[in-house]
C-alpha cells in the first residue's frame, strides 16, 4: 500500500462527506473532510518507551485528539512536517470516548491558498470576545477621560491606551483559563475598571472620614493598567496566547510596573506618591506570592482592584464552564474546568 502524503489531497473514500464541513459538525462516528488548526502537539512515550504524539486540532467550537502511534504511517510527517499554529485540509473520522473528542486521521495536508474558495478562513478559527473591540475600547477611554480628574494621571493612561491600542484591542487576557480568546485582554481590562469604579465610588459615599479617602482616580488607573505588562508577557498566535521569554522568567506584574515607570518618565508633574500607589496597586494585584504578587494590597484602593480582578476572572470561569452543552440532564457540571470545581445546574426549567 502506498505512504500516504502529507500534501496528497483527500481521496473520496466509502463513508466520506462530498462536501467540507465543519469540526464541530461532526457527529460520533460520522467521517468527511474538514480544515482545523493544529493548536498542540505534544511528545510522549508508552510504558514500552515507544515514541507517540498527542496532536490536538480544532476549529472555533471544538477542539479533538488525535494519537499518532510509532508505528502509524502519519508518525514521520507529524514529528518533521506538522507545526502547531498550522491549518490542515482534513479527512477524518470523529469518535467520542471517555477521553473525549478524537479524531482518527485518513487523509492530511497543510491548507493551501486555494482552499479560500472553499471557504477556509483562519479568522474562522480565532475564538473571539462576543463585544465588538472598537466599542469596548471606546467606553474605556470615555471612562477614563470623564472620571480621571488628576491630569498628569489621566495622561499617564491615555497615552499607554494609546500607544498600546492594537495589542490591547487584540490580544487575549491569558494563555488559558479565563479570557483565553482574542479581543479577551479589553473584555476583562473594561470589566475590571467597571466593577472596581462601582466600588471605589460606593465606598468613598461609604466611610466618608476615612482619611486619605478611596481615590476613584487611583482605582482606575490600577484597573486599567493592572493587567498591562500581559503585553510583553504574552504573544499571540492562531493556536492561543504562549509566554514570551521575558513572560515566563519575569512576568507580567514586574513587567507591568516597569511600562508604567517608562511611560512615567514622559509625564510632567506625576506625583511621584501618586506614580507609587499606582505601581503598588499593579504589583499586588494578585494578592499572594503563590498567585504571583510579592506583596499584598496595603492600600484601599490596591485591595479594590483585586478583590474587582479576582471576581471578573473567577465569573468568566464558571459561565464558561455554565454555557457547556448540557449531557443527559446533568445537574452538575464537569470539575474539567479552571476552578476545579462541578457546578450545581440544578433542575433543567419546564418548557
Amino acid at each position: 500500500m502506498p505512504k500516504r502524503s502529507l500534501f496528497q489531497e483527500p481521496e473520496k473514500t466509502a463513508g466520506s462527506a462530498e462536501a467540507l464541513r465543519k469540526l464541530c459538525e461532526f457527529k460520533p462516528g460520522e467521517a468527511g473532510d474538514c480544515f482545523a488548526l493544529l493548536s498542540k502537539k505534544e511528545r510522549a512515550e508508552t510504558r514500552d518507551g515507544k515514541p507517540y504524539y498527542r496532536c490536538q486540532f480544532r476549529d472555533i467550537k471544538r477542539t479533538v485528539n488525535s494519537m499518532i502511534w510509532n508505528d502509524s504511517s502519519w508518525f514521520e510527517e507529524c514529528e518533521k512536517q506538522w507545526n502547531t499554529g498550522e491549518f490542515f485540509k482534513l479527512r477524518c473520522r470523529y469518535q467520542e470516548n471517555q477521553y473525549g473528542p478524537q479524531i482518527e486521521i485518513e487523509r492530511i495536508r497543510g491548507v493551501t491558498a486555494e482552499d479560500s474558495a472553499d471557504g477556509f478562513d483562519p479568522a474562522d478559527f480565532l475564538p473571539r470576545s462576543r463585544f465588538d473591540a472598537e466599542a469596548m475600547f471606546d467606553e474605556l477611554m470615555t471612562i477614563v477621560n470623564e472620571k480621571i480628574q488628576d491630569e498628569p494621571l489621566n495622561q499617564l493612561v491615555v497615552k499607554i491606551l494609546t500607544d498600546q491600542a492594537e495589542q490591547i484591542k487584540q490580544y487575549p487576557a491569558a494563555s488559558r483559563n479565563h479570557h483565553a480568546y482574542r479581543g479577551g485582554f479589553l473584555e476583562h481590562i473594561l470589566s475590571v475598571t467597571k466593577t472596581a469604579l462601582y466600588l471605589a465610588e460606593k465606598y468613598r459615599d461609604y466611610y466618608p472620614t476615612m482619611s486619605p479617602p478611596v481615590s476613584r482616580d487611583l482605582v482606575i488607573a490600577g484597573a486599567v493598567l493592572h493587567d498591562i505588562g500581559k503585553l510583553r508577557e504574552l504573544s499571540s498566535q492562531p493556536q492561543g496566547a504562549d509566554y514570551t521569554p521575558e513572560g515566563r522568567l519575569i512576568g507580567h506584574i514586574l513587567m507591568g510596573r516597569d511600562i508604567v515607570r517608562e511611560y512615567a518618565t514622559q509625564i510632567e508633574g506625576l506625583n511621584p506618591e501618586t506614580q507609587l500607589r499606582l505601581e503598588h496597586m499593579i504589583v499586588s494585584h494578585q494578592n499572594l506570592p503563590e498567585w504571583g504578587s510579592p506583596i499584598s494590597p496595603h492600600t484601599p484602593e490596591a485591595l479594590l482592584v483585586h478583590y474587582a480582578d479576582d471576581i471578573d476572572a473567577k465569573f468568566q470561569m464558571m459561565a464558561t464552564a455554565l454555557t457547556e452543552p448540557v449531557i443527559q440532564d446533568q445537574l452538575f457540571t464537569s470539575r474539567q474546568n479552571p476552578l476545579r470545581r462541578s457546578i450545581f445546574r440544578g433542575q433543567a426549567e419546564p418548557d
